[in-house]
């Protein structure tokens, strides 16, 4: 089985989980960034990554999604500042399953990162309040992702694999 991790990443995060997931897999593997992948030819499994911008996922990957995956075994990983569980983390990963209708969704994992210093920065002279907060629970994502959530990308890794 040959399996591809591609990823987008802008501060690390991204890519620090599509690192620990592409150390968990067996067989023949490659890790690149998206902007670097044609295609999905020759791959059994690909790991698709993402951060989580402007609150949905960012639109190159969404093409990449909906334009490359039809017919393939894949499996959906982002980071984003919130805390796991908050609800609108659905919204992203729905909007992310819904371009890979074509695909065979095998999971997706979600784990927070950490917000970079000049979103926080903008968030915090935003008018809105919604976006104000947002930016005052910047300092709490710093570190992230954690050990303890670079392990679940792991163990999330070894699962999807596993379905194969």
């Amino acid at each position: 089985m040959k399996t591809l991790v591609t990823y987008m990443t802008q501060t690390g995060n991204t890519q620090k989980i599509a690192e620990a997931i592409f150390g968990e897999l067996e067989g023949e593997k490659d890790i690149k960034p998206i902007g670097e992948v044609a295609d999905l030819e020759g791959y059994d499994l690909a790991f698709i990554g993402f951060p989580v911008l402007q609150f949905d996922v960012p639109a190159n990957v969404k093409t990449f999604i909906s334009e490359k995956t039809a017919g393939k075994n894949i499996a959906i990983f982002m980071t984003h500042a919130v805390p796991e569980g908050t609800e609108v983390i659905h919204s992203w990963t729905g909007s992310a399953t819904d371009a890979a209708a074509d695909a065979n969704v095998l999971g997706s994992f979600d784990c927070q990162g950490e917000l970079a210093q000049p979103v926080i920065d903008m968030l915090l002279k935003m008018d809105d309040p919604q976006m104000k907060a947002f930016g005052e629970m910047g300092p709490s994502t710093k570190g992230q992702p954690d050990e303890s959530r670079v392990q679940k990308a792991k163990e999330f890794a070894k699962e999807v694999q596993a379905k194969l």
